[in-house]
C-alpha cells in the first residue's frame, strides 16, 4: 500500500479516535449533569416509558402513560416497607451492590448449570430504570454499574428510594407507587394497607403479567411472605 495512503488512513483513524473520546466525555458529562439534577427534581420521563409508548402505538394496546410523582414522605410506610421487603432487604446496609447475593447467584449458576439469576438491588434497579430500557448486554451492565455508583455517592438512600418508587413500571402504562395505588385500589399510596402494598410489591418482577387487584395463587403466597417480613424493615427517617 502506498505510504501516503497509509499515512492518510492513520491520520483519519487518529481523528476518529479523538472524536469518539470527545463524544464519550460529552456523554459522561451529560449523564453526570442529569444525575445531579435528578437528585433534587422529579424525573420527567424515562427511556422505558418512551419505549412502552411506542410499543403501544405499534401494537393494539391503548396508548397510556399513567404516572404521578409523589414525595417519599407522602408515599406511605406500608408501600416503602413492602418494596424493600420484596426487592432489597439490605437496602439501607449496602453501598449499591449486594455482593453476598451476587456470589450466591454465581454459585447456583455454576453448580446447578442454571441461568444466572439476577441479584439487583434497589439502587441498581433505579439506575437501570432511570437511563435504560429492558435490553441486556455487558456494555449496558457496565454503564449501569457506573450510574449505580454515582447515585450512591451523590444521592441519599432516601432519594434513591423516592426515585425508584416513582419511576418503576407497575403495570401496562402505569409507573410509580402512586399511580399503582390509584389504579389498583382507588386510593393514594399513603393510604394503602399492608396487604394492598404487599400485593403491589409481589407483582414487581413482572407487572405486565400480574395485577395486584387480580392476584393469582402465586402472588397471594408472595404477599403472605412479604407481609411476614415487613415488620422487620426499619425506615431511618421515620424512626427519629
Amino acid at each position: 500500500m502506498n505510504s501516503k495512503v497509509v499515512k492518510r488512513l492513520k491520520t483519519k483513524l487518529l481523528k476518529l479516535k479523538s472524536w469518539l473520546l470527545q463524544l464519550a466525555l460529552l456523554l459522561w458529562q451529560f449523564s453526570l449533569l442529569l444525575i445531579i439534577l435528578y437528585r433534587v427534581i422529579p424525573v420527567p420521563v424515562t427511556p422505558l416509558q418512551i419505549t412502552r409508548v411506542f410499543e403501544q402505538i405499534a401494537g393494539s394496546d391503548e396508548v397510556k402513560l399513567n404516572k404521578s410523582w409523589r414525595g417519599i414522605n407522602y408515599i406511605g410506610s406500608n408501600t416503602i416497607k413492602a418494596a424493600i421487603t420484596a426487592e432489597d432487604l439490605k437496602f439501607f446496609d449496602h453501598y449499591g451492590f449486594d455482593f453476598e447475593q451476587i456470589n450466591k447467584s454465581i454459585k447456583r449458576s455454576f453448580n446447578g448449570g442454571k441461568k444466572l439469576r439476577g441479584a439487583s438491588t434497589i439502587s441498581q434497579q433505579t439506575a437501570k430504570n432511570l437511563f435504560f430500557t429492558t435490553g441486556r448486554s455487558w456494555v449496558r451492565k457496565g454503564l449501569e454499574f457506573y450510574v449505580t455508583v454515582a447515585i450512591e455517592i451523590l444521592w441519599t438512600k432516601k432519594r434513591i428510594l423516592e426515585v425508584y418508587l416513582n419511576i418503576i413500571e407497575m403495570g401496562n402504562g402505569i409507573y410509580g407507587a402512586e399511580a399503582a395505588a390509584q389504579h389498583y385500589f382507588n386510593k393514594p399510596s399513603e393510604k394503602l394497607t399492608k396487604g394492598e402494598a404487599a400485593l403491589i410489591a409481589a407483582c414487581f418482577p413482572n407487572p405486565k403479567r400480574w395485577q395486584a387487584n387480580k392476584p393469582t395463587r402465586y402472588i397471594l403466597r408472595k404477599q403472605s411472605v412479604i407481609m411476614r417480613y415487613m415488620r422487620y424493615v426499619n425506615i431511618p427517617w421515620q424512626s427519629k
